[in-house]
């Protein structure tokens, strides 16, 4: 997943309370509690998932079969998923799932071909980790099956009235699993320990077209009824619905766009690189395993740049500007197919090893298509970000293999230090034993653990298996564990340096000491990438005529390229340039993307005028928010109510509970 740079703590919807079943008569109540502590030994202790309540050491879903009907009108899927199981412990006879806000309305076992009700118990709500079902099994069923609905609140969907698409005809659904966001859709082990296969059957409205991260069909057409078998073992967090006005448009023999009618042309015209790109992919980490890799590209309000969902990836429409500038999100969920779906962090402390080698990976694919200097460039930003990032960051959270996250959201985990600190020590490792050996050790890893779940301690082995003794002598152990343990960037960090932003750096501080604007022969040249390096250096504020200035020549203000608007409108704010002030309302009302928004509301809370006006671009924005993006809206708003001064004559509002 592209994730923002700009990170909040993000404020959780809390589950309703849930009752035992009654089919076959209820089992013990169970009483709201946390994942419990991981009771396997010392050396297994990273593979330990404090975000889930599921115990994959005794039993294993193995495959997963749903049968779904999508309801607009009532903001809801319902249905039965179906489980194929393995009991690993011959004394285990209980099955625990997570869930959030499900209804569970039946829950059986198959046994000698026949269907019969089992206990089950639906725990109190945890406002973090949702509410733990536990089903007696004593036969140890091979299958197991629960019926339930979703919530119209449910965290990891999201429902648009047909005013906020972009044809304003059809309503539309999606998905955002990651990361314990599926146990809100579907009762799951919800933990990317656990893979499993999966069928669907699901039934809609005739006049949406139904997609899901399995083999979806360029050719199907809008029946109402739909099927998909994904064949490849895959954790939840990849598991993916989405429905609406979808047409295709394809961009190669094994890739393809779906998107809104109005918007599939373009989109198609943006991202016709993909084949090239999945090319340039197998090249260096081998053959491409999932069949087919289309691109959805979703509404507005999507809350991230992408989402690797497997054959379908989710993409943001904000990185459609016209020029490819910002196709390195497709190139980054695209390298997700070999770091991440193929082998996967197996739990949320590890998160580096999904984003750390899939960033790597992706600088990897835009240096193939798009030249050094490219990928230089987006390095240097990164770089830049993350260090900004880790001088607000606790200690604790700046090393790439986190402690265990006790009571805490995974999402809260994730930060640019996965990214962009786990792309550096790859870099570090490149630079030291040079491509010719790194490469093949990389397609290794991929190869050796290809469709499993791994931790850190896995690969620390495989590094001193596969790699360190190629040249004993490259890296020390201090220095492995300076990036893999230890707070902050190693001083013997690599650095990249972009010969493009060393001639901004120049046109900026030449503008800086006499105003006088760069050559427009300077400037045409420059792409997104230069833009967002000549903004970010300008510091922390500037003068409102300075901004002015810029604005009259560059346009800054009102500018469809997210990146940019990210970046002008905080410094805006920051300096009084109240002419702004009205399109960046604009711009957090239209987007939902988190990463682009968040800077612009953080700013904005700073003042009391800003608050209130950040207050009533919310309420006209939230309609069309994603949930995981209101969640996090509201959780700033809320800090940035307490931290108001009480006064008799007008008291601090309370903190929102999360």
């Amino acid at each position: 997943m592209r994730f923002p740079a700009f990170l909040f703590s993000m404020a959780m919807i809390a589950a309703s309370s849930g009752c035992s079943g009654d089919q076959a008569g209820p089992a013990d109540p169970q009483p709201a509690a946390k994942p419990a502590a991981p009771k396997a030994a010392a050396a297994s202790a990273r593979r330990h998932d404090e975000s889930s309540y599921a115990e994959p050491d005794k039993v294993r879903i193995t495959d997963l079969a749903l049968d779904l009907k999508l309801d607009f009108d009532t903001k809801q899927l319902a249905g039965t998923a179906t489980y194929t199981l393995d009991w690993t412990d011959p004394k285990a006879t209980r099955l625990e799932l997570d869930t959030r806000e499900l209804s569970i309305g039946q829950v059986e076992g198959e046994a000698d071909g026949a269907w019969a009700p089992l206990q089950y118990a639906l725990a109190d709500a945890d406002p973090v980790f949702g509410s733990k079902l536990s089903i007696e099994a004593p036969q140890r069923n091979a299958k197991i099956r629960v019926s339930y609905h979703t919530a119209p609140t449910a965290s990891g969907l999201q429902w648009l009235e047909p005013a906020m698409t972009e044809g304003k005809q059809l309503p539309f659904m999606f998905s955002q699993s990651q990361a314990i966001h599926a146990r809100s859709w579907v009762p799951l082990q919800d933990t990317p320990g656990v893979r499993f296969t999966y069928s669907a059957h699901v039934s809609s409205r005739p006049d949406v077209m139904v997609l899901m991260s399995a083999n979806s069909d360029p050719q199907m057409q809008r029946t109402g009824d739909y099927r998909f078998r994904m064949e490849h073992p895959i954790p939840s967090y990849l598991l993916a619905i989405a429905a609406g006005d979808l047409v295709f448009k394809p961009t190669g023999e094994r890739s393809g766009i779906w998107a809104e009618p109005a918007m599939v042309e373009r989109a198609a015209t943006e991202f016709e690189d993909t084949e090239k790109m999945i090319q340039a992919a197998e090249g260096l980490y081998g053959p491409y395993r999932w069949g087919r890799y289309d691109i959805l590209v979703l509404p507005p309000s999507f809350p991230f740049g992408g989402m690797e969902n497997p054959t379908l990836t989710f993409a943001t429409p904000t990185v459609i500007t016209g020029d490819k500038s910002l196709v390195s999100l497709i190139a980054h969920e695209l390298a997700h197919s070999w770091s991440g779906n193929l082998v996967t962090n197996a739990s949320w402390k590890d998160i580096w090893l999904n984003e750390g080698f899939t960033t790597y990976v992706q600088g990897r694919i835009t240096e193939a298509l798009y030249g050094e200097e490219m990928a230089n460039m987006e390095r240097q930003i990164d770089q830049a970000g993350l260090k900004a990032d880790l001088a607000g960051m606790g200690e604790e959270d700046q090393a790439l293999a986190l402690p265990p996250l006790t009571e805490r959201d995974p999402d809260n985990a994730l930060s640019q230090v996965a990214y962009v600190k786990g792309s550096w020590f790859l870099e570090f490792l490149e630079q030291r034993f040079g491509r010719e050996v790194f490469d093949p050790f990389l397609r290794g890893w991929f190869d050796d653990h290809a469709f499993q779940s791994a931790d850190t301690d896995q690969f620390v082995v495989y590094l001193k298996q596969n790699l360190l003794p190629k040249n004993p002598n490259a890296v020390t152990a201090g220095e492995l564990d300076a990036w893999l343990n230890q707070p902050g960037i190693p001083a013997f960090a690599p650095l990249s340096q972009s010969r493009t932003f060393s001639n901004v750096d120049t046109a900026r501080i030449a503008w800086r000491g006499s105003s006088q604007l760069p050559n427009r022969q300077v400037t045409d040249d420059w792409g997104t990438q230069a833009w967002v390096h000549f903004i970010e250096g300008m510091g922390q504020s500037l003068k409102p005529e300075q901004l002015k200035q810029l604005d009259e020549a560059y346009h800054f203000t009102g500018t469809t390229n997210g990146e940019i608007a990210m970046r002008w409108y905080p410094l805006a704010i920051r300096s009084g340039y109240l002419e702004a002030r009205p399109a960046a309302g604009e711009f957090i009302e239209r987007v939902g993307r988190r990463k682009l928004i968040m800077p612009v509301y953080q700013e904005l809370v700073q003042t009391p005028d800003g608050l209130a006006f950040a207050r009533e671009a919310f309420a006209r924005a939230r309609p069309g928010y994603h949930p995981i993006t209101t969640a996090s809206v509201e959780a700033l708003l809320a800090k940035a109510d307490a931290a108001k001064p009480a006064t008799a004559e007008a008291p601090p509002e309370p903190q929102k509970q999360p």
